[in-house]
């Protein structure tokens, strides 16, 4: 019999009561081109999100992130969570291709899922955070509410590891793989934010990429959490670890402004940074 791994326990520490959850719902053809959607018991037009989750473009499977999925849709959120292609199934640009398409495929199909595609925010964690980011900023991005990214990798150039070298090896300006390439002034709003004690994706990821995006005159939020690593950004959304850090209560704050028009584009937001050394 197979031991539950850690994240098993976790996802089984979330009550799914008063959702609807649908497994598996195909955006594409590869197997890996799937969605689960998570949707409150008799909401119509409700706000949605769609989530990416990380694994350095190389692991990871939508039934793991249920915690997240369960926690947002608590609060009347409609939920994706998305697989997509990662290596060596497939390279840049391939997983933000994917994402991009399950995107569209969201806003065009939630409607039979009790969302409105004219309330949609992307939100991703690390790999993801960059997957949500990098499809935003497309030139063939839908219309967006907002974005969420949780401890993205937005500006990691020199690359150095080696398999990561191999995923992004195909552009020939390896500038073009990096999200702060790609910052517009028209860029849906932005909620950025990031552990300060995060050593696999380093905070300056975060404060680069919105620093770029203000000074284009685009509109976003940062905030780095003392103390907080790169996981830890995505545990402390449990009520359980709250206490660790708002990220939560911060990530619908930002939902809830967007949703109520406070970050237009071209609006100025003050920024609520926790300044320390990073």
């Amino acid at each position: 019999m197979r031991l539950p791994r850690p994240i098993d326990l976790l996802n089984r520490s979330v009550s799914v009561r008063g959702l609807h959850i649908a497994r598996a719902i195909a955006y594409g053809e590869h197997p890996r081109q799937a969605m689960d959607i998570y949707s409150p018991v008799g909401l119509s037009s409700a706000p949605v999100i769609v989530f990416f989750y990380g694994g350095s473009w190389q692991t990871g499977a939508r039934g793991d992130y249920r915690f997240i999925a369960t926690l947002l849709a608590a609060h009347g959120y409609v939920v994706a969570v998305a697989d997509y292609r990662i290596y060596p199934q497939t390279r840049f640009p391939g997983f933000v291709e994917d994402s991009t398409r399950a995107i569209w495929f969201v806003r065009e199909q939630v409607q039979h899922f009790g969302g409105s595609g004219e309330a949609l925010f992307v939100m991703g964690h690390s790999a993801g955070a960059y997957n949500a980011v990098m499809a935003a900023l497309a030139p063939d991005a839908p219309a967006l509410c907002g974005v969420i990214g949780l401890a993205g990798p937005y500006d990691f150039l020199p690359l150095k590891d080696p398999v990561i070298k191999t995923i992004f090896s195909g552009p020939d300006d390896l500038r073009s793989t990096q999200p702060i390439t790609h910052a517009h002034p028209a860029a849906a709003p932005m909620f950025l934010t990031a552990g300060a004690a995060d050593r696999t994706v380093l905070p300056r990821n975060t404060t680069a990429l919105a620093a770029r995006l203000r000074h284009l005159g685009a509109v976003v939020e940062t905030k780095i959490y003392p103390s907080l690593g790169h996981t830890g950004i995505l545990l402390a959304m449990l009520p359980y670890l709250a206490w660790r850090a708002p990220v939560l209560r911060d990530v619908l704050g930002f939902c809830a402004a967007c949703r109520a028009g406070d970050y237009a584009t071209g609006s100025e937001i003050a920024t609520d940074m926790v300044r320390r050394p990073i």
